[in-house]
């Protein structure tokens, strides 16, 4: 199997203690990956704008254990703090996401780690929190190993890390490159795999370069489904087929549209793409409604506004009620003004997040 090359069987040099950073992204899919299989892999292959300003900072703090006084010998040692507080309720999912990559971080168990966090977004309110999480984790890990391995290349340090993201939050592998990444095989797209994610090989039209991405805080509260969840109930969904042959269709249309500067059929694919991903999630059972009245809202009145003025503004969404506008550099002031006069009522307490495509993570 691929992965076996992720494996390590010994390390070069000894690490005793000491602390590494790394901030990471969210990234908006444009083409949606919802269902999975096996161990984190993705039903269809997906595509993504990576951001730039909602990310997350991570710390890693280790120190080797003294096992003559720890009595836990077969477990695992850390503490995770968000914002500086302490914070228990994350501590399973990272239990979890240990257990997944052990094999392939045989040195997690030698160390005593305390992991603090901080997001330049709200948790859990659908602007993928976990994926950039979960990546800037996955970073710092590697960056253990590369102290402890110092002759691993570049490329395999952002293949690995990336790896290991997807097994703690699916979309994480997504958020290490920038400015858009594959993530699933794809058979237009060489290269592309469902281990890790893989930086968009082909050309990209000045159309879309700094493409802009304000998200309407609609709900900032946490999610009713979690992301886990709905990708289980595509297990027996009596539409899943037809999705994943949508998904992959919409990604093979996206290949010439992104070459030739296409915003209009642009937006056509990514709006479909959307609705799809809440189609699915309203016809699964249980059934589930994530948007909210104000999503709603905001939508027909960016038609409204896209009939009216001819502006390539567009939105897509994630698995939850905020919604993610989308529209080139050259509308900013435009854009900006409809947002403020028109849009951010809808917002809880008139938020939103101004942001824009960035080029992925990097070492702080």
């Amino acid at each position: 199997m691929p992965q076996h090359r992720f494996i390590v069987c010994s390390y070069t040099q000894n690490l005793t203690s000491g602390k590494v950073s790394w901030q990471a992204p969210s990234n908006i899919a444009l083409v949606k990956y919802w269902g999975k299989y096996g161990e984190q892999m993705p039903m269809n292959a997906s595509v993504s704008f990576t951001l730039k300003n909602c990310n997350t900072k991570t710390s890693l703090t280790f120190e080797k254990r003294n096992f003559a006084k720890d009595s836990n010998h077969n477990g695992f040692d850390f503490e995770v703090f968000l914002d500086g507080k302490r914070e228990v309720s994350f501590e399973p999912k990272i239990q979890k996401f240990f257990e997944r990559v052990e094999v392939y971080l045989p040195f997690l168990k030698d160390f005593k780690f305390k992991i603090e966090t901080s997001n330049s977004f709200p948790h859990s309110s659908g602007i993928a929190s976990s994926a950039s999480g979960m990546s800037a984790l996955a970073l710092c890990l590697m960056d253990m190993e590369r102290q402890m391995q110092p002759d691993i290349t570049e490329e395999y340090f952002i293949e690995k890390a990336s790896f290991l993201a997807r097994l703690g939050s699916g979309s994480a592998c997504r958020s290490l490159q920038g400015p858009m990444v594959v993530w699933g095989e794809h058979p237009e797209i060489d290269g592309s795999t469902n281990l890790f994610g893989t930086k968009y090989p082909f050309a990209v039209h000045k159309n879309f370069h700094n493409y802009q991405d304000t998200i309407l805080l609609v709900d900032k509260g946490e999610k009713q489904v979690s992301s886990t969840v709905g990708h289980d109930l595509m297990l027996d969904h009596p539409f899943a087929e037809q999705r994943f042959r949508q998904a992959k269709e919409n990604l093979s249309k996206l290949i010439p549209v992104f070459k030739n500067g296409n915003i209009s059929e642009f937006i056509k694919i990514v709006e479909s793409e959307a609705l799809s991903l809440h189609a699915m999630m309203m016809t699964s059972m249980p059934y589930f409604i994530l948007m909210k009245p104000n999503t709603l809202e905001i939508i027909n009145r960016i038609w409204k506004f896209r009939e009216k003025t001819g502006s390539n503004v567009c939105f897509t969404l994630d698995a939850g009620a905020n919604v993610h506008i989308l529209y080139p550099q050259a509308e900013i002031e435009a854009v900006s003004k409809f947002i403020k006069t028109e849009l951010k009522q809808f917002c809880k307490n008139s938020e939103f997040i101004t942001d824009w495509v960035g080029l992925g993570a990097k070492k702080l």
